[in-house]
């Protein structure tokens, strides 16, 4: 079987009209684990994302045009080919991102299921039969928005930017897709072979690795009709305040400092075991990371001790070439950012149960005791393989603490009684809550957004994708133009 993505054959290009190399030069995508260049891609300056934008929107009309029967049979064909091509982008997620092997088996997965998904958006309704008077027809129906920006990141970097694209197309927009430039492969020229080898016609959709200017020209591009982002909340806020002014549709899913409460009846050793997977998964680069762990003072001993054993268990090193249980931190600034933070909440009073060293990019899974909500460890999005605990007395004061944060993406609350658990979960002020589990979670059906510092309430979902990449009209219909008195 021929490669999906040939490295040597990207040699600086980015994809649109179909492959070309861009005058904003090339950047080169690192394995995180060894330092080592996998390949080189296209650099996307501001000229080429504004090129971009206006060749989708020209090419759109005629994407919107095909009947969606066709449409949705295009994405059953990408989701075949990225069935063939599994294992190939197994190893982009592993090598460009980090993951190790299951995490990126499990992020193929998920791909697949939002491509089908996708592909199943044109047997909805597509619009309503109105209340109107005789001799009227009256109908609202919905249309494409036209062109959408897509700007995905890279902890999760296929899923997070097909989340968005798929839909997009599925619906008949065009779309321009901007991937972080630590993963342009997995999260960029990946979806763009596989549109590609299914058929998508030229100019639909564009994929074009960038930076900052990259993100800010899509974001102000007259083109574009709607950037749906995912990120960090500061980049949230500005292209929020951007789209804001031009009035364009904007859908920001960002960052999280989630709480898993751990109530009195729950059992300590089952408690810290998910406890452990939703603070370490993924090195702890995942807004949806267990990043408070407020444990009622009964347990508390006992559940810190379980979660210390389980961390002290986990092993660091390279996902290609061995079966860690955790990859290397993403660069050198995200090392430097959970060290300070690590750092910093000790010096206020924090204590190192375990963890709190690292070898190059692989930092040790951590444990904080004595965490308070002013500590850095409380009130930062870590982004990093930390497990900070907070001990409480009561159920109302976990609440209280859980509450105290400017991010509402998701939580979890781990008990004996799922009742009680619910009681608590409907006062959490979060997007997402699940009782007895841990905080991560995702799926191609489910409403997926937070409030707050963690975004606009953006949804996904294949019974939100229409509200999410659609607009609405209006239109009547009737035989004869009505006699006025004017």
């Amino acid at each position: 079987m021929t490669r999906l993505v040939d490295p040597a054959g990207l040699r600086g290009k980015v994809y649109g009209d179909g492959w070309r190399t861009t005058a904003a030069g090339t950047a080169g995508t690192v394995e995180p684990a060894t330092g080592a260049t996998l390949a080189t891609v296209g650099l996307a300056g501001a000229a080429e994302v504004r090129a971009a934008a206006a060749s989708a929107a020209r090419a759109q009309p005629g994407w919107a045009a095909t009947p969606p029967a066709e449409r949705a049979e295009l994405m059953r064909a990408a989701a075949r080919l990225l069935e063939e091509h599994r294992a190939e982008v197994v190893e982009w997620i592993v090598r460009e991102g980090g993951a190790v092997v299951p995490k990126a088996e499990a992020e193929v997965d998920a791909v697949l299921d939002e491509l089908w998904v996708a592909a199943s958006l044109h047997t909805q309704p597509h619009g309503h039969l109105l209340p109107s008077v005789p001799g009227r027809h009256s109908v609202a129906r919905r249309l494409p928005l036209g062109v959408v920006g897509v700007i995905s990141p890279w902890n999760f970097p296929l899923l997070l930017g097909m989340r968005a694209v798929a839909p997009a197309l599925a619906l008949g927009n065009a779309v321009v897709l901007k991937p972080d430039l630590h993963t342009p492969v997995s999260g960029g020229l990946v979806v763009a072979r596989l549109f590609e080898e299914a058929g998508l016609p030229a100019g639909v959709l564009h994929v074009l690795p960038g930076g900052a200017e990259a993100g800010a020209a899509l974001t102000e591009s007259p083109d574009t009709a709607m950037i749906a982002f995912t990120g960090s909340t500061a980049v949230g806020r500005l292209i929020g305040e951007t789209a804001g002014r031009a009035l364009k549709r904007v859908s920001l899913e960002l960052g999280g400092n989630n709480a898993l409460i751990v109530l009195d009846d729950a059992d300590p050793g089952t408690a810290a075991s998910a406890g452990a997977f939703g603070a370490f998964f993924h090195q702890g680069q995942v807004c949806m990371t267990a990043g408070r762990h407020i444990v009622l003072e009964r347990v508390a001993d006992a559940y810190v001790e379980h979660l210390t054993r389980r961390a002290e268990r986990l092993s660091t090193g390279d996902p290609w070439t061995a079966k860690p249980d955790l990859g290397p931190l993403v660069d050198a600034a995200q090392r430097e950012r959970v060290e300070r933070i690590v750092r910093e909440s000790v010096a206020a009073g924090a204590r190192v149960r375990t963890g709190g060293t690292g070898e190059g990019p692989f930092y040790r899974p951590t444990v904080l005791t004595g965490v308070t909500p002013r500590m850095p460890a409380f009130t930062e999005e870590i982004f990093g393989p930390v497990a900070p605990v907070v001990v409480v007395p009561d159920v109302e004061t976990a609440v209280a603490v859980a509450n105290d944060c400017a991010y509402g993406l998701t939580a979890g609350v781990l008990t004996g009684s799922p009742e009680r658990g619910l009681a608590v979960a409907e006062r959490l002020g979060t997007g997402i809550v699940h009782v007895n589990d841990q905080t991560i979670g995702d799926d191609a059906v489910v409403p997926f957004g937070g409030r707050g510092a963690s975004g606009n309430g953006s949804r996904h979902g294949v019974l939100h994708s229409w509200d999410e990449f659609t607009q609405w009209q209006w239109m009547t219909v009737q035989g004869a133009v009505p006699a006025y008195p004017f």
